[in-house]
């Protein structure tokens, strides 16, 4: 998909766009920790954490750019940034 002048993307691109792609850090969960509050699920500006049917979480690396505010924001310390590899 090219990118219109002035970089404005038609409503709904991010849904074919995949963003992740560029992050540095990952997000990675410590299931041990978590204790399922859903502050990562809220606080994720990229709605890129989807539940499970078990109550815990897990990222969808194709949008997650690796902001870490999910890392930030656990109670728990149940999320750790770790550097991507590639």
């Amino acid at each position: 998909m090219a990118i219109p002048p002035g970089g404005v993307c038609a409503p709904g691109s991010t849904l074919v766009n995949k963003t992740g792609g560029w992050r540095t850090f990952k997000p990675v969960y410590d299931y041990d920790k978590c204790i399922k509050c859903k502050l990562c699920e809220l606080l994720c500006p990229d709605a890129s954490i989807d539940p499970r049917d078990d109550g815990f979480f897990e990222f969808n690396y194709d949008f997650c750019k690796g902001c870490g505010i999910c890392a930030n924001e656990c109670p728990k310390d149940a999320i750790e940034m770790v550097l991507e590899e590639k």
